[in-house]
């Protein structure tokens, strides 16, 4: 049961990193580089960073769960 809760764990993972690198570059295009912190853009500028928070964050996630699964056997 343990190692199905890891694949659903490790699926989730990716499907979340998937959608981080999706609002990324989606937000990268909203950015106008001219005056970044100036009306919407401001906006995209915050998206772009929670997007690369949220990517950090899950790829941590990422080792951490493979760290264990060696410790573990």
């Amino acid at each position: 049961m343990k190692n199905n809760n890891y694949r659903h764990m490790k699926v989730l993972i990716y499907i979340f990193l998937g959608l981080a690198v999706g609002l990324l570059i989606f937000n990268l295009f909203h950015v106008d580089f001219e005056e970044p912190l100036d009306g919407e853009s401001f906006a995209a500028v915050v998206g772009v960073g929670a997007s690369l928070c949220a990517i950090i964050l899950l790829t941590i996630l990422k080792i951490a769960l493979k760290i264990k699964d060696k410790l573990k056997g």
